[in-house]
């Protein structure tokens, strides 16, 4: 990812990069129901690096499995390109894990942008408090080999009903994750930066108590001009 757009990603919230993907027909790329275990952090930004789960075998699924070096599971954590974002397809199940804190603590050391999967992370609380951006559907605490079985790595998968890609760019922040594919990220996140700042001026008009009529969408030229005044009084 070049780093200018990464830098640019993190000043951009996901509504508004909803909103470019939107004006281009794509409809379906924030990854649904899944929550920031720290809403504090800074946005998290990097490019898909996939794992993907299908149901277990419980004869193909036993404990003895992660003693296994080329396990997908555990393979995937070793090779997780650092500033990249593990995207776990769980198949919105999160009756078992996706997994726990000690995986994902070995993601944070290993230089990983952050993890993110539609099922639950056991150890939720110690995830919590790592300072490591890290989403899923909610806490659960049985083995991921419950019910989970990792078949795949770096693969297409389906993360919260949204297509996921290696190597699209995965933007997380306080309300939850999306998906650029990686053909548009630099002008997806230029573009955000421009809607960001709109909305930050508008946002300024609407308090000061200016009705939203003619001023967003922006209808009247009086209010590009006030846009195109207040950005250039602040170095915008």
């Amino acid at each position: 990812m070049n780093p200018a757009t990464r830098d640019l990603l993190m000043k951009v919230s996901t509504a508004t990069l909803c909103t470019a993907l939107f004006k281009r027909g794509l409809r379906n790329q924030f990854i649904q129901e899944v929550r920031p275990l720290d809403a504090d952090l800074p946005n998290m930004v990097g490019e898909a690096f996939t794992l993907r789960y299908m149901p277990a075998r419980e004869d193909l699924n036993q404990i003895s499995v992660f003693l296994d070096r080329d396990h997908p599971q555990r393979k995937a954590v070793e090779q997780c390109p650092e500033g990249a974002v593990l995207v776990i397809d769980s198949r919105k199940d999160a009756r078992a894990a996706s997994a726990g804190g000690i995986l994902v603590t070995r993601l944070m050391k290993r230089g990983v942008a952050g993890v993110v999967t539609d099922g639950g992370f056991r150890d939720s609380p110690d995830i919590a408090k790592l300072g490591f951006p890290a989403y899923h559907r909610r806490p659960s605490a049985p083995t991921n080999l419950t019910l989970h079985q990792a078949i795949d790595i770096n693969v297409p998968i389906g993360c919260g009903d949204a297509p996921v890609f290696p190597g699209d760019v995965i933007v997380g922040d306080a309300e939850g994750v999306i998906v650029i594919p990686a053909h548009m990220a630099d002008e997806i996140a230029a573009e955000a930066t421009e809607m960001t700042a709109f909305e930050d001026f508008v946002q300024e008009k609407v308090l000061e108590g200016r009705s939203i009529l003619g001023l967003y969408p922006p209808t009247e030229e009086q209010s590009r001009t006030d846009f195109v005044s207040w950005r250039s009084a602040r170095g915008r």
